[in-house]
């Protein structure tokens, strides 16, 4: 009832289509066609997202949210695919009333005032999805969520009909999160040790690895990980480590995306400039294309 008289109030702006609500898109070719162009060096990551969120658009009635966590290390696209994601479900991206953002060191600083978070955390939640049946929450930096914070997520997860009269089956949550890097990493280094193409890399040669590695792991960055333990993740999305022709990719990206011109030196150049591990091979990006952008900027006359 709640959400019909949002609706019709929303309507009556005239920002709803014949279909419904004007602020989703839901552009699964666009996605797809986004990531392929942009995101570098993340086969598993692009089919796992493009699979699970058209799957989970094209079920009627969903029996519960649609829930990702992203793992891998930082500059490896996790932010990006957010964000890309963000831009072709909703009109406006991520400004749009229907998205809502969470960084856990900024937005839940200290642990003392956890219960106050809480309480913030379920209303904007919940004022959320009645404005929006199909809203999308993204929660940066998820290994530094509080467990009481986590412990208030998961009702919004379960596969509950309605909670107080809202229904948040048609939500989408992602958790991002550098926890399981490293086992990642291991799988990627150990293929290319063995000559093999980090294409060959399957969801199952990697996933049993990497879920293992969550669910045993005692470190306090890892409490949010209990959520896959009580299988409220759907789908576990790894990010490879990148390699220097990913970097260049993403130096090139920077290029294009600013309208100068470049050279393939160039490109090969603000590669250099990053830190390649492990020490002997120094086949992955430590920093995958982070900060890739703002060393362009070497390159201006």
């Amino acid at each position: 009832m709640v959400r019909e008289i949002v609706s019709s109030w929303y309507c009556s702006f005239g920002k709803c289509c014949a279909t419904g609500d004007c602020r989703v898109t839901n552009n699964i070719t666009g996605l797809e066609l986004e990531l392929g162009r942009r995101l570098h060096g993340q086969h598993l990551a692009k089919d796992v997202v493009l699979k699970a969120v058209q799957g989970f658009l094209e079920t009627p009635q969903p029996e519960k949210a649609l829930a990702l966590s992203f793992h891998g290390w930082s500059g490896t696209g996790k932010n990006f695919v957010a964000r890309i994601m963000a831009e072709h479900l909703y009109q406006d991206g991520l400004k749009s009333d229907c998205v809502k953002v969470f960084i856990s060191p900024f937005h839940f600083p200290h642990s003392k005032y956890v219960d106050i978070y809480k309480v913030q955390l379920a209303k904007q939640i919940s004022g959320t999805v009645q404005e929006c049946e199909q809203s999308l929450f993204i929660f940066d930096e998820a290994e530094k969520l509080h467990n009481d914070l986590l412990d208030g997520l998961k009702p919004y997860m379960d596969h509950y009909d309605s909670i107080d009269t809202v229904d948040y089956r048609r939500s989408i949550f992602l958790f991002l999160s550098n926890t399981g890097s490293n086992i990642i990493n291991e799988v990627a280094l150990d293929f290319w040790r063995a000559g093999r193409a980090r294409e060959e890399i399957t969801m199952d040669s990697l996933e049993q690895y990497l879920r293992t590695e969550l669910l045993e792991s005692t470190d306090e960055g890892y409490a949010h990980n209990r959520l896959l333990e009580e299988n409220l993740i759907d789908f576990l999305v790894p990010f490879l480590p990148l390699e220097f022709r990913h970097v260049k990719l993403c130096a090139r990206d920077a290029f294009l995306a600013r309208g100068l011109q470049f050279t393939e030196e160039a490109l090969d150049e603000v590669a250099r400039m990053m830190v390649f591990v492990p020490k002997e091979e120094k086949l992955f990006s430590a920093q995958g294309c982070k900060s890739v952008s703002q060393r362009i900027n070497y390159f201006l006359p």
